[in-house]
């Protein structure tokens, strides 16, 4: 049979008490700090845990940047193929006003000063920037679809700007935020180079409206469209720019859902139940003022008095 001494019993007794006083610290620290662990040693699954969640939400904090982003892109590209289809509904005005046998050459020309303006007009809008950034220069973003470097009414269309620019909007999913512009506005550009030819002439009515009202070929071997067509291009353009913005607003959504659901679960994970833990708390004082109490009957009374 073990020899149990006086120092035994003292020794189990300040190892129970240090145990206990641990305890106690660890149930306060986790109702000062909120968190179940103040380090990784305290639950290792806990923290690996932790850090896969805080991940998920700086992923989705970055998707978010991005989205706001290609909202940018997309709303800046929608108003400028709105201002497009306005100035070809206005040329289309002006060229119905020209057609009229009422006008004189003196008033056509007039008519065509204001066509020439609209043109110039529609050169700036597909020169539209978002920030430092040509949204319709394809992937040449540093770059202006026109130049006026050949002289204001021959700009040089750059080429090779057909590029898509793409942004991620979540795990694996991207969306397109350009409009390569280089086709479109070449087409804008060749009909209403078409119609300051029409109204420099001295055409008729009929000779204005059949020239301006049909598709035509150019010298090269290429088409110029007619104004219907290039406003019905421009509207084709503007829904698939409308349908990305949906898309768009739809990932913005299951992100704002994915966030709230990854941080309840990181929540539930690290964060403190106060109730739960207040109720651990006092238990363990109890059991440490019982534990004191019994230490005190233990060891010699000289020895606790000696301790107080």
């Amino acid at each position: 049979m073990t020899r149990v001494t006086q120092s035994m019993l003292s020794s189990n007794m300040l190892r129970n008490l240090n145990s206990s006083y641990n305890k106690m610290s660890k149930y306060q620290d986790m109702l000062n700090s909120g968190k179940v662990i103040t380090r990784p040693s305290d639950d290792p699954v806990v923290a690996v845990k932790g850090m896969g969640y805080r991940v998920e939400l700086d992923k989705n904090e970055q998707y978010k940047r991005n989205i706001r982003e290609a909202h940018t892109w997309l709303d800046s590209t929608d108003e400028a193929l709105d201002q497009v289809g306005s100035a070809m509904k206005r040329v289309k005005e002006l060229i119905v006003q020209a057609a009229n046998d009422t006008n004189t050459a003196d008033d056509r020309q007039k008519i065509n000063a204001e066509i020439k303006q609209i043109k110039q007009q529609l050169r700036d809008i597909a020169n539209t920037k978002v920030g430092e950034n040509y949204i319709f220069s394809g992937t040449h973003t540093s770059k202006p679809l026109y130049t006026d470097q050949t002289g204001p009414q021959n700009p040089a269309i750059t080429t090779g700007a057909a590029g898509e620019i793409k942004i991620n909007v979540f795990d694996g999913i991207s969306t397109k935020l350009n409009t390569p512009g280089n086709d479109f506005f070449k087409e804008i550009d060749d009909f209403m180079g078409r119609v300051d030819t029409v109204l420099q002439s001295n055409a008729t009515s009929e000779e204005i409206s059949s020239a301006l009202g049909l598709e035509m070929t150019d010298g090269g071997g290429g088409n110029i469209p007619a104004l219907d067509g290039v406003y019905e291009k421009t509207l084709t353009l503007r829904a698939e720019v409308g349908a990305r913005q949906n898309r768009v607003e739809m990932m913005e959504n299951r992100l704002d859902v994915q966030a709230i659901n990854v941080t309840k679960q990181k929540s539930l994970n690290e964060d403190t139940d106060y109730a739960e833990t207040i109720t651990q708390m006092v238990t363990q004082e109890s059991i440490h003022q019982a534990a004191l109490s019994v230490g005190a009957k233990v060891i010699q009374q000289t020895l606790v008095d000696f301790i107080r």
